[in-house]
């Protein structure tokens, strides 16, 4: 094998292409610039040393004050030369050595000459060259030689301009706005580039004006757009103004879907993609929009250019993620797809299949799959082993074999990036498939019997040791798990030892093997081992007879760290120069929130291993803990769900504040996240007055304002209420943030000593009936539906008015009700008139419940629905029935 690598090794270098500019150095290439002061100048030698002096540049080599300026003025003399093809060397040095201000006036008049030269190539660059370079006093100078070139006859010239202003709107806006005549002329033009680039600045200059943007798309969609380039520019500018009126019109009447619609039937592929694209992105896209746009990828799909496939297959990859069953009628041609020679597009295609394939498909796919994993790379099986994830938490019952699936590429050669993915999704599938679990704990102990990644294995362990006493025969892991001791390094014996620990509290029958394995461990090599074995024999206490693990030690094993590692590192930097004894009851317990703009940065959340234990959503345990630390919400009992953060503030405001609902049986409480993004000002005495006019039932109790927030330092507000016990009461609460502004020194930093009383209108806040519902989903429907049985069910027919299509109906339902759908029906096949959806969760109170939606096309388009409830509660079971009768 290792011959083999180095031959691999070999054959790259062999076949690595030689570059010239291998070796070079700074030095010898400023003393080879000396050429540029030579009386008989020698283009061709000096172009060769200007495009040294540019690679240098380009490969981040940095030229002190005097090395650029020596550099500068040798380069201006080369302007004296008449050969073009060092001219154009000297445009493109002057632009990268970019000038101080005291010495462009030595190039300023040789370039605006060459603006107004006969010869077109010198005027191009010259302009690009002046642009670059000139503050905004010069540019007032030769703003009219900029506007006669903007309509230039030669397209070079007027595409110069144009790009030229498109980079100084940035910096001198006020100037390039007063060239909008020119630039609406030279929309019309016949040159493609020119159309492209002048209707780029246009759309610039007129971006933060959304009518003028509306009249521009108005006008452009009329036909008047010749260029590609320019076309799908203009499609893009389309797709905003849509979006921005979406909130205004109905899905089915948007305007200018008519010219996207149009743009599918272009003469040139990169429109005809654009529009597909654009329509399939359009908010709240109908399966009617969507199918002219599937029908074109399609057609794509079995294009002979790779570009055009990759283009694609990814559009309809992203597509499956909201609309799978519109991209079902491509499935053969993806299937084609799985052999393409460009691994890239195969990926894409396997994926997508993974998403819209139905549940007899799966195996037939994974039969697919596995000739296919050999030959791709670790970061390309890592997308593919997400979406079988996707897929067996989408058909539950197929988990024996998506789970043998993984358990075989996990014995695999691999990375450790791609081996993590594949432990994380059968962690993850264990979490989320009860039955799955005690198969994925073995699979998970015959990969550590040989796994080279310690950090893989610690966290297997440590899972093992959470999972594994739970199952019905938690004996059978003990010995993968002492067999670490013997073969493993210091790092993972350790682990070993702590997962030991875990299964005899736990399990007390195993108690007396466990403690004989514990004192064998005594006498291992590594201090770390032999601590942890004695802390945990003393720890569990007694002989190691079967006797029961106290509580306390139980909390100790498995309960979770409830202070936060940020406040106890700072706490504990506090404390080391101190000489007053560490107090950890001195710790704050409460969680400093995250800032707005983190919040929104994209990111995964954590999965698999790195994720908290199964149950309620991560955060709420977080959540519960801030609450608790709390006095006066400390009696509200346990925390039954929190929502996600609800914005009150458009983006880019002074201020930003999002809300969490957190749902407690008799009470709510809203948590207001707030940012004062404003670095001029500190906002004191900060309080958020709740009006509940219009939620009767609800009456405040508690209010915990915010006594300051500076600058980009999010703070935290609280509003509690009463409302009545275990009813899902609805309704509307309106919010404004009042506080005392006092102006701050940037300089200094120092806030004003007198403040003054504002007040800021946030958006209302709606308590919804999903509040009250937990989604927990369900392995299998059938046997939990027999399991609760029929004593409290209820079952009644609804008319649910005339809906777009059937897949809207049953999304209103489910988002009405807040419940997880399961076994993937929530999605609805094509041109049905019927379907039955299954949902799951859990009713404020802990009451589990279970609903069976049948769903009905009844004339054209209206749609009659039966809903089944089943529950441990015969109210719960009246309270969803109540829920979709006023919904």
């Amino acid at each position: 094998m290792a011959q083999q690598l180095v031959k691999k090794d070999d054959d790259r270098d062999d076949e690595a292409e030689y570059s010239p500019f291998m070796g070079i150095e700074k030095g010898a290439v400023l003393q080879e610039a000396r050429v540029f002061n030579d009386p008989q100048l020698d283009a061709r030698r000096c172009s060769q040393v200007i495009t040294k002096l540019l690679y240098l540049l380009n490969q981040g080599e940095t030229f002190t004050k005097t090395e650029a300026t020596e550099v500068f003025f040798a380069v201006t003399k080369l302007f004296q030369s008449k050969d073009m093809g060092l001219r154009r060397m000297v445009y493109l040095m002057i632009k990268e050595i970019s000038p101080s201000a005291d010495e462009v006036i030595i190039v300023t008049s040789s370039l605006m000459k060459d603006m107004n030269s006969k010869i077109d190539m010198y005027r191009a660059n010259a302009i690009r060259v002046l642009c670059r370079i000139t503050d905004g006093t010069l540019l007032a100078q030769i703003e009219r030689y900029l506007k006669q070139a903007i309509v230039d006859k030669n397209p070079v010239v007027a595409s110069a301009a144009l790009v030229s202003g498109i980079h100084l709107l940035q910096t001198n806006p006020e100037i390039v706005k007063r060239w909008s005549n020119e630039v609406q002329e030279a929309v019309q033009s016949r040159a493609a580039l020119v159309q492209f680039h002048a209707l780029g600045l246009l759309h610039q200059i007129r971006q933060n004006d959304r009518l003028a943007v509306s009249k521009l798309v108005t006008s452009l969609t009329r036909g008047t757009v010749r260029s590609p380039l320019a076309q799908c520019l203009l499609i893009r500018y389309t797709s905003q103004v849509i979006r921005e009126s979406g909130n205004n019109t109905q899905p089915g009447d948007r305007p200018f879907y008519d010219y996207l619609e149009s743009c599918l039937r272009h003469k040139s592929e990169m429109v005809i993609f654009e529009a597909a694209r654009a329509i399939t992105e359009l908010n709240g896209v109908t399966t009617r929009e969507l199918t002219p746009a599937i029908t074109v990828l399609q057609l794509f799909l079995s294009s002979s250019k790779p570009v055009l496939r990759f283009a694609a297959v990814r559009t309809l990859n992203k597509v499956a993620m909201t609309h799978p069953t519109s991209v079902t009628n491509c499935n053969i041609d993806m299937e084609s797809l799985i052999s393409d020679q460009n691994r890239s597009i195969a990926t894409l295609a396997i994926t997508t299949l993974l998403k819209t394939g139905n549940e007899s498909s799966v195996d037939r796919l994974m039969k697919q799959i596995t000739n296919f994993m050999s030959d791709i790379a670790d970061e390309f099986k890592i997308v593919v082993v997400e979406a079988i994830r996707s897929l067996c938490q989408k058909f539950p019952l197929k988990y024996r074999s998506l789970m043998n699936f993984l358990s075989n590429i996990l014995r695999e050669e691999g990375g450790f990036e791609y081996k993590k993915a594949i432990v994380d999704s059968i962690v993850i599938l264990i979490r989320e498939i009860p039955d799955a679990k005690e198969t994925g704990l073995l699979h998970l102990c015959e990969f550590i019997e040989d796994c080279e990644f310690t950090y893989l294995s610690t966290q297997i362990l440590h899972f093992l040791g959470i999972e594994g006493p739970k199952t019905s025969d938690p004996s059978r892991y003990i010995r993968f798990v002492y067999n670490r001791v013997h073969l493993e390094n210091a790092t993972v014996r350790a682990g070993a030892v702590s997962t030991l620990a875990k299964f005899g509290a736990a399990v007390d029958e195993l108690k007396p093997r466990v403690f004989v394995l514990l004192r064998r461990c005594l006498f291992d090599s590594d201090d770390e081992v032999r601590d942890r074995a004695t802390l945990y024999l003393n720890t569990l206490g007694g002989d190691g007879s079967v006797v029961e693990t106290d509580k306390a030690v139980k909390d100790f094993l498995f309960g979770t760290f409830d202070i936060p590692l940020v406040n106890l590192e700072t706490s504990l930097k506090n404390y080391v120069p101190s000489e007053e004894a560490f107090d950890i009851d001195s710790v704050p317990k409460e969680v400093k929130s995250q800032p707005l703009a983190e919040k929104k940065a994209p990111g995964k959340k954590p999965t698999g291993l790195g994720a908290p234990p199964s149950g309620p959503p991560s955060t709420a345990d977080s959540y519960q803990r801030v609450l608790s630390s709390i006095p006066e919400f400390a009696n509200f009992g346990n925390l039954f769900k929190s929502s996600e953060p609800v914005e009150l503030t458009e983006a880019e405001t002074e201020y930003a504040v999002n809300v969490v609902k957190h749902i407690f049986d008799r009470h709510v409480v809203f948590q207001y996240n707030c940012t004062n993004t404003i670095p001029e000002q500190l906002l004191e005495n900060v309080i958020v007055i709740v009006d509940n006019s219009e939620a009767d039932e609800f009456s405040e109790v508690f209010s915990r304002p915010l006594k300051s927030l500076p600058y980009d330092s999010p703070g935290q507000i609280f509003v509690a209420f009463e409302k009545p016990e275990g009813v899902p009461t609805l309704g509307k609460f309106s919010n404004v943030l009042k506080f005392i502004v006092r102006e701050v020194d940037p300089a200094t930093g120092e806030a004003d000593d007198d403040g003054v009383e504002d007040e800021y209108q946030l958006e209302d806040l709606d308590i919804v009936s999903a509040d009250y519902t937990l989604k927990v989903g369900v392995s299998n429907f059938r046997n939990a539906w027999e399991s609760i049985g029929p004593d409290y069910e209820r079952e009644d027919e609804y008319g649910l008015g005339p809906r777009e299509s059937l897949a809207e109906a049953v999304n209103t339902v489910i988002n009405l009700l807040g419940l997880q759908p399961c076994e993937g029906t929530e999605v609805v096949p094509p041109n049905s008139r019927s379907h039955t959806c299954l949902l799951s969760g859990v009713f404020i109170g802990n009451i589990k419940v279970l609903v069976r939606l049948s769903f009905g096309l009844d004339g054209p388009k209206d749609v009659a629905m039966k809903l089944t409830v089943r529950s441990e509660d015969e109210t719960v079971s009246d309270a969803i029935h109540e829920i979709v009768a006023s919904g």
